[in-house]
């Protein structure tokens, strides 16, 4: 029995993005052939243009993916949290480490920015903005953090955030970089919370 056509262009979509997501994450998207990675998984580069454009439109598909692991995984991490202070610590202290895995490094940190320019101002980074925004105002409300706007203060860390994680992501020792980043973004955080009242 023949599959409904919707059917057929979700799997096609999702067989194209697997696979352009293996060869982007290995080889990189330049070095990626259009004709191999279609290939390898039935297709023809016809159904490539068919479904994403082009080889731009498939990256774009990967990193909203990819995009979204990363928001839901942080939000996992947030909500293990002691505190909500220690839960916005967390989360954006492992966005900064998630910088260290392969196939985030690449894709997100180094081709996803080259080709696409900056991830941060796309739709699918959004969601995670808004929520430390409104953790962010909610600390405000409760005493805990310095008299500050959270909007602003939720671009800022995103940015620090970002630029960390890029740094890893081009640096020739990751590792060192990495424990280098975080130890600052700790500090930088940390004087965001406000002082107790003296005795």
């Amino acid at each position: 029995m023949r599959k409904p056509r919707k059917d057929m262009v979700v799997e096609t979509r999702a067989k194209l993005i697997a696979a352009a997501r293996l060869a982007f994450g290995t080889v990189g998207y330049a070095a990626a052939p259009m004709d191999g990675f279609t290939a390898g998984v039935g297709l023809t580069r016809g159904a490539l243009y068919h479904h994403f454009g082009d080889k731009k439109g498939l990256l774009e598909a990967v990193v909203d993916e990819i995009d979204t692991e990363m928001c839901n995984r942080l939000q996992a991490i947030s909500a293990r949290a002691s505190s909500p202070w220690q839960a916005v610590m967390d989360e954006w202290v492992a966005y900064i480490e998630m910088a260290l895995e392969p196939e985030i490094q690449r894709i997100m940190f180094r081709d996803g920015p080259a080709v696409l320019g900056d991830l941060s101002l796309r739709p699918s980074a959004q969601h995670c903005l808004e929520a430390l925004t409104d953790s962010l105002a909610k600390l405000k409300a409760d005493g805990s953090l310095i008299d500050a706007e959270p909007a602003a203060l939720a671009r800022l860390i995103n940015g620090a955030s970002s630029h960390a994680a890029a740094w890893i992501a081009s640096s020739a020792d990751p590792e060192e970089t990495s424990k280098q980043a975080v130890a600052s973004f700790r500090l930088l955080l940390t004087g965001l919370l406000r002082p107790p009242p003296s005795t």
